[in-house]
């Protein structure tokens, strides 16, 4: 999801909601600490020089249990963060704590924002060495061969 789409559903909104691909929300008492933007410059395996920006949301649970954002103040804070930072329209990953520091994908199913799971790739599979999968086969489709010289007992084996 890029923030022009966050953007256009927040205003169909009563609630602000996230919820993980597993159906666990995360608390309604969340805070959006941090809206930005992230430029990333790297060189893949390949040898390609690569720029990506992408749009960063940060939760937060605090203690503050009656705490809820509205989607109006979230659209507030989008608004402040493009006029202050200028930040760009770009795909949007949101960060929430788990064991760890958690960076997920944004979908929006109907009625929540929904936390997608990232994964890596590499970039350059022709340069890197990564053979290609092979087609995997059942032996027992193969075709049998009759005119195979080798039978049990001829000492082929």
């Amino acid at each position: 999801m890029t923030l022009s789409e966050i953007k256009e559903i927040l205003p169909t909104l009563d609630n602000v909601e996230f919820q993980l691909e597993n159906g666990t929300f995360v608390p309604e008492h969340f805070h959006v600490t941090e809206v930005g933007q992230i430029t990333k410059n790297f060189i893949d395996c390949g040898g390609v020089i690569r720029n990506e920006k992408t749009v960063n949301f940060q939760l937060w649970n605090a203690d503050d249990y009656a705490h809820r954002l509205k989607p109006g103040k979230l659209l507030h804070i989008i608004t402040l963060s493009e006029e202050k930072l200028g930040i760009e329209d770009a795909e949007i990953e949101v960060e929430y704590q788990s064991d760890t520091i958690g960076k997920y994908g944004l979908d929006f199913n109907g009625k929540t924002f929904v936390l997608k799971a990232l994964t890596t790739a590499c970039l350059a599979q022709d340069a890197c060495g990564i053979p290609a999968e092979k087609q995997k086969k059942n032996l027992a489709d193969l075709p049998i061969i009759q005119s195979s010289s080798c039978t049990p007992g001829s000492g082929c084996c």
